[in-house]
């Protein structure tokens, strides 16, 4: 099963906003119709209850206990943000540049978020996505994570 296709990564992507962010990371995965529309609501709730950033200049929105019944089938998108966007308060920055959207049938988020914590908390891999300039480049460093 894939759970990232290329189509569900954007490239050099710029948002004012870290709910911008959030919200295109859900719409691709409502077009690969991994979720349904509602599920971006959650993914928003998700970060404003517990926050979704992670460290390391990443962020995985995905939606909240009460959103099992919107998701289709598990997936991923992947949002390069090269300027970055703020996930923190105005206390403290949190830089983010790449936001993984995700969306697990039943417990397979967790394997998805763990698999993607583990790539990411090599700092060095998160370049890596930052500075890749293809989709085809992306799903590659992330090949696995599947």
């Amino acid at each position: 099963m894939k759970i990232l296709e290329e189509r569900s990564i954007k490239l050099n992507q710029t948002f004012n906003t870290k709910e911008e962010a959030i919200r295109a990371a859900g719409k691709v995965l409502v077009e690969g119709q991994y979720v349904k529309e509602g599920y971006i609501d959650e993914m928003l709730k998700r970060d404003k209850n517990v926050s979704t950033y992670m460290g390391n200049f990443i962020a995985i929105p995905h939606g909240t206990e009460n959103s099992k019944d919107l998701i289709n089938k598990s997936g991923i998108s992947v949002i390069q943000i090269p300027g970055g966007i703020d996930f923190g308060t105005p206390e403290e920055e949190k830089l983010v540049t790449i936001v993984f959207g995700i969306a697990g049938v039943g417990d397979e988020h967790l394997d998805i978020l763990s698999k993607i914590a583990i790539y990411c908390s090599d700092v060095e891999n998160v370049v890596k996505l930052a500075d890749a300039s293809s989709e085809r480049e992306i799903r590659e460093l992330l090949e696995g994570i599947e």
